[in-house]
């Protein structure tokens, strides 16, 4: 019972530990590489955008043929 508590009350401080030392090693971007991101970011906006775009462009015409265009 004893050792059963004594892994539940180690989950916590495992955790607050990795936690800390992913943080650590964590660093801050520079100014090109936060560039780089941002248009990575920027240019899958445009694409799922555009993506979304034309399924609904394509969706309209065929939902009201198969509604019947009320």
């Amino acid at each position: 019972m004893s050792d059963n508590f004594q892994e539940l009350a180690d989950i916590p401080k495992d955790f607050v530990r990795d936690g800390s030392l992913f943080v650590k090693r964590c660093t801050k971007p520079d100014q090109r590489e936060f560039i780089k991101i941002s248009q990575a970011v920027g240019m899958g906006f445009l694409i799922m955008g555009a993506i979304g775009y034309f399924i609904k462009l394509i969706h309209i015409p065929v939902n009201n043929i198969l509604v019947g265009g009320a």
